[in-house]
C-alpha cells in the first residue's frame, strides 16, 4: 500500500497565513484537507498531515528538513531531504524508526511536499504499519453509491469544509 498524491495548492503572501489543500488516494480511498501554516510548505505538511490522521494515528514528526540546490542560479534544481518518525502516540513496533523521502525538482515547495509523502510511504512500508490505511478506510465505511459486496468507492468527509483556497484568499 502507498500513498499518492493526487494535487494539492498552496496559497501564500506577505501578510497572511498560508492555506494548503491537499487529496492524497490510499486504500481505495481518498483522503483530504485543508489547512493553514506559517508558510507554504508548513502548510502544506500540515495538510497532509491532517488528511491521514486517521491513517497514521496522529501527525508524525518532522526531524529533518534539508534543501540544497543542485546547480548554481535561480533555474536549477533543488533536492529536499525529509526525514519522519512515528507518531507521538504511536505504541509497540509502529512507535520505532526514522524514514526518509528524497526529491529532486525545480520547484521545492513541490518537492517538499512529494518528500514528505515519500517518508510516509517508507514508514507505511515497514511491516508494522501493515494495513494502516486499509483499517482506517474500513472505519470510514463504505462511499455512497457502493453496492453491497462491492468494491468499495471512495469517498470524502461530508463534515469537511470544502477546499477552496480562492475563496479563503479573498477574505
Amino acid at each position: 500500500m502507498s500513498i499518492r498524491l493526487q494535487r494539492w495548492t498552496v496559497t501564500t503572501g506577505s501578510n497572511v497565513n498560508s492555506r494548503a489543500a491537499v487529496v492524497l488516494h490510499a486504500a481505495g480511498h481518498d483522503w483530504k484537507a485543508s489547512v493553514e501554516g506559517t508558510g507554504a510548505v508548513d502548510a502544506l505538511l500540515r495538510a497532509v498531515d491532517a488528511a491521514l490522521a486517521d491513517v497514521l494515528g496522529g501527525h508524525p514528526r518532522l526531524v529533518a528538513y534539508d534543501v540544497h540546490a543542485l546547480a548554481e542560479g535561480p533555474d536549477s534544481e533543488g533536492r529536499v531531504i525529509v526525514q519522519v518518525a512515528p507518531p507521538a502516540g504511536a505504541e509497540g513496533p509502529r512507535s520505532a524508526g526514522r524514514f526518509t523521502g528524497e526529491v529532486a525538482s525545480t520547484n521545492t515547495v513541490a518537492a517538499s511536499v512529494e518528500a514528505y509523502v515519500d517518508a510516509l510511504n517508507a514508514m507505511l512500508a515497514d511491516p508494522s504499519w501493515t494495513g494502516a490505511a486499509e483499517a482506517a478506510g474500513s472505519r470510514r465505511g463504505r462511499g455512497r453509491g457502493a453496492e453491497p459486496g462491492g468494491p468499495a468507492v471512495a469517498e470524502f468527509d461530508d463534515d469537511a469544509r470544502p477546499i477552496d483556497t480562492t475563496e479563503w484568499f479573498n477574505r
